[in-house]
């Protein structure tokens, strides 16, 4: 962990926080409540900085777990039972029609929406968005160990997942995780099978979880990085035919070839301007050659712009997409068998995840991601969020009658100690995980 990706997940954290508590300030304010507190993190016993403007105490806590508003005749996380034990009063929470108190309780989940959207399309508009293009891809796709557990088979061509089709790599790979039906072109017919949640299991326990899948290029070199492959004649745009008198065709062949001669003199035939050569190449200790070939794959990488009005739309799907795709994945998360749950990070884990140089392009993309997250986690109906006041306050519009206060204060106590529970598992799994090395 760096101070860099520190200082990103704190910055990020920090603007999500104030526009959610914003959102649930401002109609407060509007709606002539009062607003006795507005603090960035909690501060219990002590506060970093604080200064009351109004009627109003600003300040910033010590314990980094998120932020809160402090509206007077409020049932919340202060639990303030003197204040509610006296006759409401006009300017109280209490005492507002059921309709503006949604309103304000509604307020912090829809500024997330809306800065996610505005995120989300501010990048469409002012960076474009690149994306691999499978559709430019001609030969069948590279499958590793996991996804031949999954059901897939040397030489299939993915026709549709669950029915669909999707001509992005990084999203085809995750769709693949997710789902439950593949279509491929397998021996010139079509074959739909079912995934096996083994080779899930087998793809989220690797390092790199969506790794699966690759492209499959020509065994041609366009970069050499070890000297030592040049001096034994190996040259740009070589195209290996066969590496220790094995039939060569595609890259993935000739890194397997490589990684299984580590520390071997093997003889290799390479095409070169259309004759074939005869080579000893030296293959490392660590099963390398020292070469590489990027420059094929930049064929397939694609760059879409947008026009403003194209990108406001584009922001809106975005979000839904991003949304859409964090909610399929407790499909993942409660399987008994891909145990999901095992790859599960808390702020540890996602401060590990943050770029060590700064990037605001990526910046930006995590904070539109948990902005839109932190909507959906906030309506869950869990006494504690703001999703538990707005079922309760739906209740009394619906049947006329207000929960009893009682009913109130004890679901509060009940959520918040059960928010509590789950962020210290979190938090420990994190630690322990950081302690093992398992990030």
């Amino acid at each position: 962990m760096t101070l860099i990706q520190l200082f990103q997940f704190i910055l990020s954290i920090s603007i999500l926080v104030i526009l959610h508590e914003l959102g649930h300030f401002l109609p407060a304010k509007w709606f002539k409540c009062k607003v006795e507190k507005f603090y960035l993190f909690f501060d219990p016993g002590f506060s970093i900085l604080k200064k009351k403007i109004g009627e109003t105490e600003y300040g910033i806590g010590w314990l980094p777990l998120g932020g809160y508003v402090k509206i007077a005749g409020m049932v919340d996380e202060s639990m303030d039972k003197e204040q509610l034990a006296l006759p409401p009063q006009p300017w109280e929470f209490r005492s507002k029609p059921a309709w503006q108190r949604l309103i304000i309780m509604l307020g912090g989940v829809t500024i997330n929406f809306l800065l996610a959207w505005t995120i989300y399309g501010s990048l469409s508009y002012f960076n474009g968005e690149t994306s691999f293009d499978t559709t430019k891809i001609k030969a069948p796709m590279n499958y590793s160990a996991s996804a031949k557990a999954m059901g897939f088979k040397d030489g299939d061509k993915i026709i549709a997942v669950d029915g669909k089709s999707q001509t992005d790599l990084d999203k085809l790979s995750l769709d693949i995780l997710l789902s439950d039906k593949i279509t491929v072109l397998r021996s010139g017919q079509n074959f739909t099978f079912n995934t096996n949640d083994d080779g899930k299991a087998l793809a989220l326990a690797e390092e790199n979880p969506r790794g699966f899948l690759s492209p499959r290029q020509p065994a041609i070199v366009d970069t050499i990085i070890n000297p030592k492959a040049s001096a034994s004649g190996l040259r740009v745009n070589d195209q290996f035919i066969s590496f220790n008198n094995e039939k060569i065709e595609f890259y993935d062949q000739l890194q397997n070839n490589i990684s299984k001669n580590a520390g071997k003199n093997v003889n290799a035939e390479v095409l070169r301007n259309g004759r074939p050569i005869q080579l000893i190449l030296p293959v490392s200790k660590d099963g390398t050659l020292g070469i590489a070939s990027y420059k094929f794959l930049q064929n397939f990488v694609e760059t879409k712009h947008f026009t403003i009005p194209q990108a406001v739309g584009r922001g809106f799907n975005r979000s839904i997409e991003s949304l859409t795709y964090q909610v399929k994945q407790f499909k993942l998360i409660f399987n008994k068998k891909v145990q999901g749950y095992k790859k599960v990070s808390g702020p540890i884990g996602i401060i590990k995840m943050m770029p060590t140089k700064f990037d605001w392009v990526r910046f930006w993309s995590f904070t539109a991601m948990f902005s839109v997250w932190l909507a959906f986690l906030n309506l869950i109906p869990i006494p504690g969020l703001d999703g538990g006041h707005v079922v309760f306050t739906l209740w009394e519009m619906i049947t006329g009658k207000p929960v009893p206060q009682k009913v109130l204060e004890n679901a509060q106590m009940i959520g918040v100690i059960f928010l509590i529970a789950l962020m210290a598992l979190i938090f420990g799994s994190d630690i322990v995980k950081w302690i093992t090395g398992k990030f």
